[in-house]
């Protein structure tokens, strides 16, 4: 007889996920089972996209369900500008639709930042922390701190949460439904605040060249981006998990302390990405209006690697 949970009939529990996971398919059903409870309000109602690791393949992003999808599992069809088509995308709502995934060794969940019937509306702010190659989690930490202090000079507040590698994602919840532009503009205004506070530690530059082994400040997780989830498993040596933290433990923690095998354990009854999240805010105008006048990191990077392009064919 096989196994099952939640309804959905499971197979090989006991491969390994991947190499250097550190853990099997059934600990990786066994780990998304226990924090469900949690992990389902941040998927809920959320275009999602999957990595999956497929036994003897590379790993690839999944955004259109398989034709085999059972009939039971909720999508919502979207039209994807970067692919030009539709898409049909999963909605991860309840339990069975989770295990299903799991079993589809779905190690990582790529919610959308907008809600499936208000697609023009993202409900969060992001900004996420990318340290340099040769940096570590530590210097994203510092950036965090100039990510919030910019906020807070705004009168906002955001929560914050390991990315599950090297960086640090903040997340400022959203009143009134601003649009896509509108947020956009907001972040890029964010970053160059923060940017200001502190430009030996963090920077907005795109082209990575350019970034001088600082915190790269992402302000381009708006519209029809994707940041991995609260509590997803990452596809990274160990299977770290993207972890909620309070600020004030941010500088005690590594990426390392949060995996499929220990963050149950952590986590005990709480739910720290609901608790520590503040309550919807308005966007602050000044930082919208600001935000207008800051060119869009990626069409300013795309003009400048056209101009260095020409450049080096001129010299040469």
């Amino acid at each position: 007889m096989g196994e099952e949970r939640a309804g959905v009939a499971l197979t090989n529990l006991d491969q390994s996920l991947f190499e250097g996971a550190e853990a099997t398919k059934r600990d990786l059903v066994a780990y998304l089972d226990a924090v469900s409870q949690r992990i389902l309000p941040v998927l809920r109602d959320r275009p999602l996209s999957v990595i999956r690791v497929l036994r003897g393949q590379n790993p690839f992003m999944q955004k259109n369900v398989p034709k085999y999808t059972p009939d039971w599992v909720k999508t919502v069809t979207l039209w994807a500008e970067s692919s030009h088509r539709e898409v049909s995308y999963a909605l991860c709502d309840d339990l069975p639709t989770l295990m299903w995934f799991a079993n589809q060794r779905a190690v990582e969940y790529h919610p959308a930042l907008t809600r499936a019937q208000r697609w023009a509306y993202p409900t969060h702010l992001i900004m996420d922390l990318d340290p340099p190659e040769e940096g570590g989690f530590a210097q994203a930490v510092t950036a965090a701190h100039l990510v919030r202090e910019a906020l807070a000079q705004a009168g906002m507040a955001g929560a914050v949460k390991t990315s599950g590698a090297k960086g640090v994602h903040v997340f400022v919840p959203l009143a009134g439904e601003p649009d896509a532009e509108e947020v956009a503009a907001a972040t890029r205004a964010v970053a160059a605040r923060a940017e200001r506070l502190d430009p030996q530690v963090a920077t907005t530059a795109f082209i990575r060249e350019d970034r001088a082994g600082k915190v790269f400040l992402d302000s381009t997780r708006a519209g029809g981006a994707t940041v991995v989830a609260a509590y997803s498993p990452r596809l990274r040596p160990g299977t770290p998990v993207s972890f909620p933290v309070a600020w004030d433990q941010l500088d005690r923690v590594s990426p390392r302390d949060f995996t499929i095998r220990t963050a149950v354990s952590l986590l005990g009854d709480s739910d720290p990405w609901a608790e520590s999240m503040p309550p919807p805010q308005q966007l602050d105008p000044g930082l919208v209006e600001e935000g207008h006048t800051i060119p869009i990191a990626r069409v300013q990077a795309m003009h400048e690697g056209k101009r260095r392009a020409r450049a080096r064919r001129a010299e040469s």
